[in-house]
């Protein structure tokens, strides 16, 4: 198909330049922090795309916050609803014990507010954390401790977004979490797989006792699974507020968790107290008649956005979905975007992180320019501000969610959580599983020459982060989508292999977010072999691009574009979510 946006100038979505973005904890939190953010300004009139609209990955999910809209309540009313009863019936991927980015859209003033939901390190880490007799632990053995858990940051983060967005009371949120948890529900076959697969967080001892049934089998798909613990968890929590995982019974649960065993981890209570999330500013950026909004770092949004700059500067892209070219020019921006990504992501509190430059339109031309003779892993380049620092050793797993929701005021949500691994860590508390994200830091302090790892651990540092849930605006600064993938680091390339194929090959949200994926990291091109037609993967190797199985999780894109008066909806066909409105 040929693109959306062919011939059509984008001069007036350009942003003006960098602002220096203010970062604010909240509530008696450390110091505010700054960090570098290109942003759109907020346009003085409403958005036209209005909901009720839910994309999520589970339908008991989407039922949950179907219906706090059809009660008034506001798109993060439902996401609270939402995650409530994600965390329960999809607890491989997300939950309460886990953390989050959410982009919240405010249709009347069209401002964009980032929620950082990021787990932190303990204040006792080191960046030795994964250390164990002078040597980084396996990742298997680093999972699996208690040094994997970081304080958890999704439910403090979405109690400070719904007490400045909420419409009902943050009390009226949880029921339906509640009630599926208390009579139980229905394990689907995705959970079942997961239950009865490899993982090994699956066969702790703390998963087996909640995942086998009273004669010794393990629950299987279509078996109803109750889980009174964790209906006592959100009650708890619908009473309380943020405040019940913080301190007292449940804070002091999960640091039992965290301590038990060989390898404790040093999280403590006054950790867990401390921890707030933060407000920060979005990154923007022009992609054909569009803007692409995404979080700051830690997330790693901003990638994205160099992806789909470079995109713009190389002409086979725009050939569409059944051309070698296209595929093949991706798969190639995708290996130059990640050599940077990699380089010089982390916490913004800790390093500097070169937004601006990674941006500047002289560095995107010049690494765009590397593609076509590129052979082998990407060269990371330096662009402007970039600081001296080593090489990575960071890994990120599978196990992740994402959700959009649109109210009927137009006031959105594009919300990307995590518990990190499947099952995070594999011990539980109060019902729910705990995050591993403290893997998400480089094991690796130090590169061989001494130079730190942007990403190294340290005490109070958001680990970096793949998660990037993105807005789509319009030339007015309209919302017109919204949309985001789990995957760990291949998050990146499914996000811009969805914004590309629905943005500039005009497809249909449900046909993008269906292509064959093709993530191309370092010296490899992992993809869906046989989504590709034979032609296209004859051309791509012809050009150098040699498709090999994807071995990282799979995508599971949630999302919408308002086109013609309506939402076009999508929910991945590789899981098991839906899209509905009204």
């Amino acid at each position: 198909m040929s693109s959306l946006a062919a011939g059509t100038a984008i001069a007036a979505l350009m942003l003006a330049g960098c602002a220096v973005a203010e970062t604010r904890a909240v509530e008696g939190a450390a110091p505010a922090l700054t960090s570098q953010a290109a942003v759109a300004a907020p346009v003085a009139h409403a958005s036209v795309a209005k909901g009720p609209f839910v994309s999520a990955a589970n339908p008991l999910a989407v039922e949950a916050g179907m219906k706090v809209l059809a009660r008034g309540g506001s798109a993060v009313d439902a996401a609270v609803a939402i995650q409530a009863v994600l965390g329960l019936v999809e607890p491989q991927s997300s939950g309460l014990g886990g953390g989050a980015f959410m982009m919240v859209y405010d249709a009347e003033s069209g401002a964009i507010t980032v929620y950082d939901g990021r787990e932190t390190a303990p204040a006792a880490a080191t960046p030795e954390l994964f250390y164990e007799n002078g040597r980084p632990l396996s990742f298997v053995d680093a999972l699996l401790s208690g040094r994997s858990t970081g304080a958890p940051g999704v439910i403090p983060m979405l109690a400070l977004a719904q007490k400045q967005h909420g419409a009902l009371a943050w009390s009226e949120l949880f029921g339906d979490a509640e009630a599926l948890a208390q009579d139980g529900f229905t394990v689907s076959p995705r959970l079942a797989g997961m239950i009865n697969g490899d993982a090994p967080q699956a066969k702790t001892r703390w998963a087996t006792e909640y995942f086998t049934k009273p004669d010794g089998a393990r629950y299987q798909a279509g078996d109803t699974l109750r889980n009174p613990a964790y209906a006592e968890t959100v009650r708890r929590i619908a009473r309380e507020g943020a405040a019940a995982l913080q301190q007292g019974p449940l804070a002091e649960a999960i640091v039992a968790a965290v301590t038990e065993g060989g390898r404790p981890g040093a999280l403590t209570t006054a950790d867990l107290a401390g921890y707030r999330p933060l407000v920060r500013e979005a990154v923007c950026g022009p992609y054909k008649i569009y803007t692409v909004c995404v979080p700051p770092p830690p997330s790693s949004g901003t990638s994205v956005l160099e992806l789909l700059a470079m995109a713009e500067r190389t002409p086979d892209i725009d050939k569409g979905p059944d051309s070698p070219e296209a595929w093949a020019a991706f798969g190639q921006l995708q290996r130059l975007m990640y050599a940077d990504r990699d380089r010089y992501f982390g916490d913004p509190a800790f390093v500097s992180v070169p937004v601006a430059g990674l941006l500047d339109p002289a560095y995107v031309a010049q690494r765009a320019a590397l593609a076509p003779g590129l052979r082998g892993a990407a060269p990371y380049g330096v662009p402007a501000g970039a600081p001296r620092v080593g090489a990575d050793a960071t890994r990120e797993p599978a196990g992740t969610s994402h959700m959009v929701v649109v109210d009927a005021k137009g006031d959105a949500v594009s919300m990307t959580t995590t518990v990190e691994s499947l099952f995070g860590s594999g011990r539980m508390a109060g019902g729910f599983f705990l995050n591993n994200q403290l893997t998400d830091f480089s094991f690796e302090p130090l590169a061989r020459d001494g130079t730190p790892a942007a990403n190294a651990v340290a005490a109070g540092k958001r680990p970096r982060s793949s998660m990037s849930p993105t807005l789509i605006l319009d030339r007015e600064g309209r919302l017109v989508g919204l949309l985001g993938s789990p995957g760990g680091s291949s998050i990146l390339a499914y996000n811009a292999k969805a914004l590309i194929g629905a943005l500039a090959w005009g497809l249909p949200l449900q046909q993008a977010f269906d292509l064959p994926n093709l993530v191309a990291k370092g010296d490899g091109f992992g993809a869906d072999t046989e989504g590709f037609p034979d032609a296209v993967r004859d051309g791509m190797a012809a050009r150098g691009v040699e498709l090999r199985p994807n071995t990282t999780e799979t995508s599971g894109l949630h999302g919408g574009l308002w086109r013609n008066g309506r939402w076009d909806g999508a929910a991945d066909s590789r899981r098991e979510g839906v899209a509905r409105t009204q």
